[in-house]
């Protein structure tokens, strides 16, 4: 009998280690031991590949490269713009000044051959006032007897531009004016004369910010 009650003792030996053995297999597929195993798959995914940090500096790089190019172009550019509108104002301003040259040769013209004995005073004045240098010296000095002429002889006449052009014009401050005027004068008391046809040469100047007639040639 006691062998009997041994045996059975024994076999349950074997039983209870295949119960542990078990037990511990299923403490390995639970879902905890999964979490474990996903959680670690997890951290694999997450490293960063040493191929892939290499790329992110390098495309860093190329937008560094980029923005200083598309500024030193937009710099070049708004040199370009500022240098390109300095010429445009330059030139600008040197057709202005050559239409002023131009306007005051062909005034002066006028002022010259438009005189009436009975305000000669008037225009004399107005040919002075528009005159510098030599020539407003040398008309001065004359002024007096011409006005004396013109007065006794009671002459009038009248200039007329039928052209006109900048002959020369090498710097800003001065420019030969051609001008091609007619003339029609009479004298009281007289038969009216034919209109005559002068050519001027008329040299213009700046003078203090003002241009005027410095010097007069009449030309074949």
């Amino acid at each position: 009998m006691a062998d009997d009650d041994a045996a059975p003792s024994e076999s349950r030996e074997p039983e209870s280690t295949a119960v542990e053995v078990r037990s511990a297999v299923d403490t390995v597929d639970s879902p905890e031991a999964d979490a474990i195993d996903d959680a670690s798959g997890e951290d694999d995914d997450l490293s960063v590949p040493d191929g892939t940090a290499d790329d992110s500096r390098a495309a860093i790089s190329n937008l560094r490269w980029a923005l200083i190019a598309g500024l030193v172009a937009v710099l070049a550019l708004g040199g370009l713009t500022g240098w390109l509108g300095y010429r445009a104002n330059q030139s600008r301003n040197l057709e202005q000044q050559r239409n002023t040259f131009l306007q005051v040769g062909q005034q002066g013209a006028i002022n010259l051959t438009t005189l009436d004995y009975e305000h000669i005073d008037a225009d004399v004045q107005r040919i002075l006032d528009s005159a510098t240098g030599t020539f407003y010296d040398d008309f001065q000095q004359r002024a007096p007897s011409f006005i004396d002429v013109v007065k006794q002889v009671k002459s009038k006449s009248v200039g007329t531009v039928t052209a006109a052009a900048l002959e020369k014009g090498d710097t800003s401050t001065q420019a030969e004016v051609l001008v091609a005027i007619t003339v029609k004068s009479m004298i009281v008391g007289q038969p009216e004369q034919q209109p005559r046809a002068w050519r001027m040469r008329i040299l213009v100047q700046e003078i203090d910010d003002q241009a005027k007639v410095s010097n007069v040639e009449f030309v074949p």
